[in-house]
């Protein structure tokens, strides 16, 4: 196993971590998923587990520790909004290859772009960061608004605020299950169509899953 770090005992257990996140493994296939020798395996996955890292299961294989979950959550609370959520944003975009923007509500009758990621083709709907825009139209209005479950989980506008423009978002939530956020994908309508939620309804969604998942860890 190459060192990365240049603390080669620091590597190969953080390569312990890594191969168990697929689930238990014995110490044979931790050895083979990891290449390192059967005793340095054992005795890195054996420290691990001293200190939480790592645990047996039922079946004595070695497994990713409860100790791990007290970390992510530490880790989650360090982050705001806008860190925990551009990188899966970032992956909307590249995935739909449109405008991905993240909202916040403010006050009763607004809300604010955080973020905005630009669609890479030459036509494209440009929402700049930082801009206010009415919370009673558009997609992301209504995700930061409709507080009930149930439905595709997504919003959809065509041309509600501007001419030639569609949009879809779904809304992000707390560890209380408010809305917090909406993420939306936006673009002209002749690539997004009339039915933007059948074009992106479900990336929109699994992104606005991964940042609540990531704030609610």
């Amino acid at each position: 196993m190459d060192s990365l770090s240049g603390v080669g005992v620091l590597d190969k257990a953080v390569g312990v971590l890594a191969a168990l996140r697929l689930g238990p493994r014995s110490l044979n296939d931790l050895q083979t998923a990891t290449g390192l020798p059967r005793a340095t395996a054992h005795r890195l996955a054996v420290a691990l587990e001293v200190h939480g890292l790592v645990r047996r299961d039922a079946d004595g294989r070695f497994a990713l520790g409860f100790g791990l979950i007290e970390l992510g959550r530490a880790a989650a609370a360090g982050f705001s909004l806008a860190e925990v959520a551009r990188p899966v944003l970032e992956d909307l975009r590249n995935a739909t290859s449109e405008g991905v923007q993240l909202y916040v509500r403010e006050g009763d009758r607004h809300r604010r772009c955080t973020i905005s990621l630009n669609s890479p083709h030459a036509l494209q709907w440009i929402v700049p960061e930082g801009v206010l825009l009415p919370l009673d139209r558009g997609s992301a209005g209504r995700a930061l608004t409709t507080h009930t479950d149930g439905g595709p989980g997504w919003f959809e506008s065509v041309e509600e605020r501007e001419k030639g423009v569609a949009s879809v978002s779904a809304p992000v939530r707390d560890a209380s299950g408010a809305v917090v956020a909406a993420v939306s994908v936006s673009g002209p309508l002749e690539r997004l169509t009339r039915a933007p939620g059948r074009c992106f309804g479900a990336p929109v969604v699994d992104a606005a899953r991964r940042i609540t998942d990531a704030l609610t860890a």
